[in-house]
């Protein structure tokens, strides 16, 4: 075993160089997430001159951790911990150990797991994370889904098999706050994440890079106790305790801790929650549906005084409107385009603002009549042109996604 939370007076060669390289390249990828945008020229110029890249790309990548940055990123944290284990292997030959290093190696390793997974948990417990299929996803074939999407309305579904999928990494996370169960904990995170990491590379979700680095940190962690693990589980023999390795002796200092974390552990879990629970309302239509909410399928569409017929050539002829969040509606035409509106309705003129996203204008340019919450007569005009559109309100329970529900007993599968 290269590297082991247990004391030892002197370490094998094998044991530093590797704890050398881990430890250079895990805590300078850790350095370089947070703050890889302040190195941004150095970074363009490696991307450009050394890794020839000749395409323009992004800082931020709008929400892709696998962008043409962070592969830059991790050709620079690979290549400067190579050349800094490289410089730290001559420079400290005589070094005997590094026990108090590899101790608070081990402590910020636990800390940027536990922070990773409390935050992924809760944000799938509470589905903020994924969220339940919208409404215009319950108009789209399946062709049209990409492959993360198709993963994100999977997960989105049920809200109880995101609850259990975060519930295991919020029960990952805080087993690795005691040290007597950071093995058991890192043991989980292994299995959790790589489920994670498998759905994001086959389901090409750009987050592949960070969640294979999440497992990477958790078997370090977990190959420093490997040894009792193996002779439990695998051996079927008796394992025998071992010292480990403290940097501070003082009673009371440790004392200090244990309460801290009895004291932390429930502020941080409570306010997550608090936090969680305001933060699916925020993302969710549970508390602010918008007025006229639903997918209203067209009846009647007439354009400029002419009643356009609902065939396949009529491009210009609305299909549905979809109203799902306040100041957005989404109208799907006949051939099958999407487009995005801004959405304002003033209930008391009967008035809505409706304009292609982008515009700025804000006046009211519809009229509309609502009746028996399934019946909406829209009137006015939009760009150029004057429309007059009847629109009836489509049932969602039409929509086996939302009306099937869970069933104890199925005398024969219902895979439609």
């Amino acid at each position: 075993m290269l590297l082991s939370q247990a004391y030892k007076d002197a370490w094998s060669f094998k044991s530093k160089l590797a704890f050398r390289f881990i430890f250079c390249y895990l805590i300078l990828y850790i350095f370089l997430m947070f703050l890889a945008g302040l190195f941004e020229g150095l970074f363009r110029w490696i991307g450009i001159h050394i890794l020839n890249i000749t395409y323009d790309f992004e800082v931020s990548g709008f929400g892709s951790g696998d962008n043409s940055y962070a592969y830059i990123t991790l050709f620079v944290n690979a290549f400067t911990a190579i050349i800094a284990t490289l410089i730290w292997s001559f420079l400290g030959k005589k070094q005997q150990n590094y026990n108090k290093l590899f101790y608070w190696f081990i402590v910020v390793l636990r800390v940027f797991l536990i922070g990773a997974m409390l935050l992924y948990g809760f944000v799938k417990v509470f589905q903020i994370q994924f969220r339940s299929p919208s409404l215009i996803r319950l108009l789209q074939p399946l062709g049209e889904f990409s492959p993360m999407g198709l993963a994100w309305t999977y997960m989105g579904y049920s809200k109880g098999f995101g609850m259990f999928a975060g519930l295991l990494e919020i029960i990952g996370g805080l087993l690795l706050i005691p040290r007597r169960t950071t093995t058991l904990g890192s043991f989980i995170i292994i299995g959790v994440m790589l489920q994670v990491a498998m759905m994001n590379m086959m389901f090409d979700i750009p987050v592949k890079l960070f969640s294979i680095h999440l497992i990477l940190m958790a078997f370090v962690i977990f190959m420093t106790d490997i040894r009792r693990f193996s002779s439990v589980f695998i051996k079927n023999k008796a394992t025998e305790s071992y010292n480990y390795f403290h940097p501070i002796i003082s009673d009371n200092y440790h004392k200090t801790i244990d309460k801290l974390k009895k004291i932390l552990v429930p502020i941080i879990l409570i306010t997550a929650c608090i936090l969680g629970y305001f933060g699916e309302l925020n993302v969710s239509d549970k508390n602010h549906k918008p007025h006229l909410y639903g997918i209203w399928e067209t009846e009647i569409f007439i354009k400029n005084k002419d009643t356009i017929k609902p065939l396949l050539t009529a491009t210009e002829r609305w299909r549905y409107l979809v109203i799902e969040n306040k100041r957005k509606a989404i109208i799907r035409t006949i051939d099958d385009k999407i487009l995005h509106y801004n959405f304002k309705v003033d209930t008391t003129k009967q008035a809505i603002s409706m304009y292609l996203e982008g515009k700025e204008i804000d006046s009211f340019n519809i009229n509309y009549i609502y009746k028996n919450n399934n019946f909406l007569k829209l009137r006015g005009h939009l760009v150029s042109d004057t429309i007059e559109v009847i629109l009836k309100k489509k049932n969602l329970e039409d929509f086996p996604l939302k009306s099937r529900g869970f069933h104890w007993i199925n005398e024969r599968p219902f895979n439609h």
